[in-house]
């Protein structure tokens, strides 16, 4: 049995992610306790609550302790299936991390995995915004050999929530490792900027155009795509992701998402301003991307390198869960302005 103290290091959600993740991946007993521990809220929340019920209907996982508030629970997989699954959150909790759990799950199925969740938020505070993973994190994972497509059949925002998504995953035996050491010169820098039910008040377009302006005071040329979205009458919201590319590989993106006061030029120049601040530092991944990327470097075949301008709680949280429930090995190095991530091979 795997044991996992959950005050550790961020003593957050994250710790839960991971660790159920790998435990099914491995086929490992996890016993997790002090879940959630250093949050003003400790325990399972919804969308936590969810993500560990999905994460068991993946691997047949006996449960113990799964339920509401609960700070302790006992993860027992058997082996990950394929096929179809539904979820459902049921409050604005946040979609894009329930993802973020099951995706390595989905990966060593044997064949193809379909999953639908709804009632859930795509672009909702404190996680990565639905097109973020979209448009950065599954095209990166897609170079190690991770097939899958995401598509947004509703957008859905705080305080509702009200979205849906399906995932596609293909199986793969073998991920590749990631190597990406040197920046480079920026190739391109898009976007997609969307709102829900404000088209009236062209908010898709004012996001576009301050993150726009902003960036091209700095010397980029952007290309935005705006989206005058009507799929979620019940709940209107906007968010923006931009990202760039460079020539030797690497990618930085960087969001930011309406919300009831905030004007939506902010919004875009939020967005642009993050963006700038990873261009300017010039790591081959942005910040959330180089702790969504721990799992995937841990399982793969093979060193993987890449760098980040910050070590964050969370990368620093995910490098010792995956030395702790696997046998890998990180260093982490600074590097002039960055922080080079070495998975040993």
């Amino acid at each position: 049995m795997v044991e996992v103290d959950g005050s550790q290091k961020s003593g957050s959600g994250t710790i839960l992610r991971l660790s159920i993740a790998l435990a099914a991946i491995s086929g490992k007993l996890l016993h997790i306790y002090n879940i959630r521990q250093n949050r003003p809220q400790p325990g399972l929340k919804p969308q936590h609550l969810e993500a560990v019920l999905t994460a068991a209907k993946l691997c047949d996982a006996e449960l113990r302790g799964v339920h509401l508030n609960s700070r302790e629970l006992w993860f027992a997989p058997k082996g990950v299936r394929d096929g179809r699954f539904e979820a459902e959150i049921g409050t604005a909790g946040s979609i894009s991390m329930l993802l973020v759990t099951v995706l390595p799950i989905c990966v060593f199925a044997e064949e193809t995995v379909r999953l639908h969740v709804a009632n859930g938020g795509t672009d909702v505070p404190h996680s990565p915004t639905i097109n973020y993973l979209r448009f950065v994190f599954l095209p990166l994972l897609e170079r190690m050999g991770v097939h899958s497509e995401l598509i947004v059949r509703k957008y859905g925002y705080y305080p509702k929530g009200m979205g849906e998504v399906d995932l596609m995953v293909e199986p793969c035996k073998h991920l590749k490792p990631l190597r990406f050491e040197a920046f480079g010169n920026i190739k391109d820098v898009k976007g997609v900027s969307v709102c829900t039910f404000l088209a009236d008040r062209k908010v898709a377009e004012r996001q576009a155009k301050a993150a726009s302006s902003y960036l091209k005071e700095k010397g980029c040329s952007v290309t935005i795509q705006v989206v005058n979205d009507s799929s979620n009458s019940f709940q209107k919201g906007s968010s923006i992701i931009l990202w760039a590319e460079t020539d030797t590989g690497a990618v930085v993106g960087a969001d930011s998402i309406g919300e009831l006061g905030k004007p939506s030029e902010t919004v875009g120049r939020e967005a642009a301003e993050k963006l700038w601040r990873e261009i300017s530092a010039k790591p081959t991944v942005d910040v959330h991307m180089a702790d969504l990327l721990i799992p995937y470097a841990a399982l793969a075949q093979g060193g993987s390198v890449y760098s980040t301008r910050v070590l964050s709680e969370h990368l620093l949280t995910n490098i010792w869960l995956a030395e702790t429930l696997l046998d890998v090995k990180f260093d982490v190095r600074k590097m002039g302005n960055v922080y080079l991530v070495e998975k040993r091979g």
